[in-house]
């Protein structure tokens, strides 16, 4: 059985881990921004410049351009893995958006079928409205109707009454 402080060591551990891994992807992507910027042209400008003047002052050139040559290998092996860092980063981000965009996608769809379905109600309910003025103008008529009828009754009765007197 593993005991709960192994656990809570390892746990630890883990956020420790992550917690670094976080903190070096970070500065690979301020390292690589700022390679990539004007400031970074002038700096390594200035160092070849400064470079090549150790010549001017007794340092043998061989060696100026072993030392350069070395500092240089290594900044691009760093700068090569700096870039694979920024470049795993942005097709992780790229990979979300592009799942985003398909989940809007799957979303406008659904709304399509929604308005389709509300479209379809409102023309069945403009249907029904239309039946329901034709209802209306047939029971008008009969009232119209019924309201004749009962004023020639009521003239019929009126004249009953006087020819009865």
């Amino acid at each position: 059985m593993v005991k709960k402080t192994e656990v809570k060591k390892h746990t630890k551990k883990s956020k420790k881990i992550v917690t670094v891994k976080k903190s070096l992807e970070r500065t690979a992507l301020k390292a690589t921004g700022w390679l990539g910027s004007i400031e970074s042209l002038f700096a390594h400008t200035a160092l070849f410049v400064i470079s090549f003047s150790l010549v001017l002052f007794g340092i043998a050139f061989d060696r100026v351009l072993l030392v350069l040559t070395t500092a240089l290998s290594l900044e691009a092996i760093y700068l090569a893995i700096f870039i694979q860092m920024s470049v795993n980063q942005n097709t992780i981000r790229l990979a979300q958006v592009e799942q985003d965009i398909e989940d809007i996608a799957e979303d406008v769809e659904e709304i399509a079928e929604d308005v389709e379905g509300i479209e379809k109600g409102v023309e069945e309910i403009a249907e029904d409205v239309e039946g329901i003025e034709k209802d209306i103008d047939e029971i008008q008529k009969d009232v119209d109707d019924i309201q004749e009828d009962v004023e020639e009754i009521q003239q019929e009765s009126e004249e009953e009454l006087k020819g009865g007197k």
